[in-house]
C-alpha cells in the first residue's frame, strides 16, 4: 500500500486546525484514513478554553485508535465514540451547548481485506477511484443546500442551521451528529485508490473550477498531494485583489489531502 500525507495552514502565523491519520493495524490486513476539518470560529468566543487544534488532535487520536481497533463497530459508532470521549475531556470546564463549541467535519474510511467503508460529515470530500480509472466523489453537500439568507451572518448560521434540522452538521460535542453522516461501503476489489480532503485542497473544483472530481484526484495521483496543493495556492493568490470567487470567506485556508493505492 502506497499513502501521501499532505497537510499546509492558511497562513504561517496562524496554528493548522486540520488533523490527518493514517492507521495500519499490526495485523497487516486492511487500513484507515482520517481527515478533519476544524471550524474556524468567529471573534465573540467558543464557550470552551480550548483551541480548535486541541479539539481536533484529540477527536483525530480517538478517532484512529478505535478505527484501527475496534473492527466490530460501525464508522457511525466510531464517530459517536470519539466525540463523546473528547467531550468528556473538557465537559468540566467548557460550555459543550456553545453552538461554536470546537468542532470539525470529518471524512473517515476504513477497509479490510474483502470490504471498505466510509463516512463524510458535512463539507470535506472523499474520492474514491475504480480499476477502471472512474472517480466517484462521496459528498455530504447539506451545506450547500442551505438557502443563503441562513448564511449572511454568523449568528443567523448558529442559530438556524448549525447542527440543526434542515440546516447542516459537524462533529462537535453532541454524539448523535455521527448518525447525520453519509456512509456506505464497496467490496474491496471496486476500489484501487482513494483520496480524502478538507475544502481548502478541494477549493480547485468547487471554488476554482479548474477541473472535475475526476481531473482533481489525476493530478493528486499524477503530481502528488503537495502539487495540488501548491496549485490552490497559486489561484488564491491571483484573485486575492480580483476576489473573483465571491463565497471564499479566507484568502488561504488550511489544505489537506491524503492518498491512499489500496
Amino acid at each position: 500500500m502506497r499513502t501521501e500525507v499532505v497537510s499546509e495552514p492558511g497562513t504561517p502565523d496562524r496554528p493548522n486546525e486540520d488533523f490527518a491519520g493514517v492507521g495500519l493495524p499490526a495485523s497487516g490486513q486492511g487500513g484507515c484514513v482520517i481527515v478533519l476539518d476544524g471550524v474556524t470560529p468567529p471573534q465573540g468566543g467558543t464557550g470552551c478554553l480550548h483551541s480548535v487544534p486541541w479539539f481536533t488532535a484529540r477527536l483525530g487520536g480517538a478517532l484512529t485508535e478505535l478505527t484501527v481497533s475496534a473492527r466490530d463497530l460501525t464508522l457511525q459508532e466510531i464517530l459517536a465514540r470519539a466525540i463523546r470521549r473528547t467531550a468528556d475531556a473538557h465537559s468540566g470546564t467548557c460550555d459543550l451547548s456553545h453552538p461554536r463549541t470546537p468542532q470539525a467535519t470529518v471524512v473517515l474510511t476504513r477497509w479490510s481485506d474483502d470490504t471498505l467503508e466510509y463516512l463524510v460529515l458535512s463539507d470535506s470530500a472523499l474520492l474514491l477511484e475504480s480499476p477502471d480509472g472512474t472517480v466517484t466523489a462521496v459528498l455530504d453537500d447539506r451545506l450547500d443546500r442551505v438557502p443563503r439568507a441562513h448564511l449572511i451572518s454568523d449568528a443567523i448560521a448558529d442559530a438556524t442551521v448549525r447542527n440543526k434540522e434542515g440546516g447542516f452538521f459537524t462533529a462537535a460535542a453532541d454524539p448523535s451528529a455521527a448518525a447525520r453522516a453519509v456512509t456506505g461501503s464497496l467490496p474491496r476489489h471496486r476500489v484501487r485508490a482513494l483520496a480524502a480532503l478538507t475544502d481548502g485542497a478541494t477549493r480547485w473544483t468547487e471554488k476554482f473550477r479548474e477541473g472535475d472530481w475526476a481531473a482533481l484526484f489525476a493530478v493528486v495521483r499524477k503530481d502528488g498531494a503537495r502539487a495540488l496543493v501548491e496549485r490552490v495556492r497559486e489561484l488564491e493568490s491571483a484573485d486575492r485583489e480580483e476576489r473573483t470567487f465571491l463565497r471564499r470567506s479566507k484568502t488561504h485556508d488550511d489544505a489537506t489531502v491524503v492518498y491512499a493505492e489500496l
